[in-house]
């Protein structure tokens, strides 16, 4: 690899690890190569994967993680316990973590029995949770099966 190849990918490397900090979520890497301005998807997934191996080999409490086929910069496991009672509290609702716990426990559910239990607002929850990968819907004749996902279960440390 020619030096400025060398150099231009350190950039790109430097950009995907920015937008991950920045936006503080799990992000796929159409995203991420739309954000770096990198055409091949492919591409971004091994910046991104190396990345992920040079946080790996760092010694630090920072890490790069792979949930399903998005990535997320977070802590390693040992610190994030030390450091929760400062840690921000999701950006959900009261309602929304209301119906995600009811999922949770009775997973999988249909949306239509949400409705029932809870109500026409849970549209507008669910629409906050799906936002949030928090939920994954399929379609189930005229309702939608829901049930939680990866994110879920790392994002508040439940195992399935």
């Amino acid at each position: 690899m020619r030096e400025g190849q060398g150099q231009e990918r350190k950039e790109q490397l430097k950009l995907i690890e920015a937008a991950l900090f920045a936006s503080g979520r799990a992000m796929g890497a159409d995203e991420l190569a739309a954000t770096a301005g990198i055409a091949s998807i492919g591409y971004v997934k091994k910046i991104a994967d190396e990345l992920m191996e040079d946080y790996k080999n760092r010694d630090s409490s920072i890490c790069v993680v792979k949930i399903g086929d998005k990535y997320i910069l977070s802590l390693r496991d040992e610190y994030a316990g030390k450091v929760s009672s400062v840690a921000g509290q999701p950006d959900l609702s009261k309602g929304a973590l209301r119906i995600l716990a009811y999922v949770s426990k009775n997973e999988p559910m249909m949306q239509s029995s949400l409705v029932k239990a809870f109500g026409s607002t849970v549209y507008e929850y669910m629409k906050e949770l799906l936002d949030n990968d928090f939920v994954r819907t399929t379609r189930e004749g005229r309702s939608k099966k829901v049930e939680t996902t990866q994110k879920f279960r790392e994002y508040f440390n439940f195992s399935k």
